[in-house]
């Protein structure tokens, strides 16, 4: 656990091309990080997020909180890199089960 904190700081301070993202499912956090200038396909991240959760079995939404703290959706590419692009330093990403009410219309 302390090496991969290091491993983060190290990319956040040196390299300004990596966002830190911490995703959270119940009450588990998992941290990990990804390149700002080619963060890749939505359909990636999404399974990059069930893998890192040990969740493949089940079918979750993705959101995340914006820089004035509003839950917005992943759900496609474009709202995937609006996420990578604005997060700074942090980007908070929260999963919830489908059929579970994570966003307030």
């Amino acid at each position: 656990m302390n090496r991969s904190f290091h491993k983060s700081q190290t990319l956040r301070f040196y390299d300004c091309s990596a966002v830190e993202v911490k995703s959270k499912f119940g009450a588990e956090f998992r941290r990990f990080s990804l390149d700002r200038q080619k963060p890749g396909k939505f359909e990636d991240f999404y399974k990059l997020v069930v893998h890192t959760h040990h969740i493949s079995n089940t079918e979750v939404t993705i959101g995340y909180a914006d820089v004035h703290g509003d839950l917005l959706p992943i759900n496609n590419d474009d709202n995937f890199c609006k996420a990578v692009s604005s997060a700074n330093p942090l980007l908070r990403v929260f999963i919830q089960k489908r059929g579970i009410q994570l966003f307030v219309s």
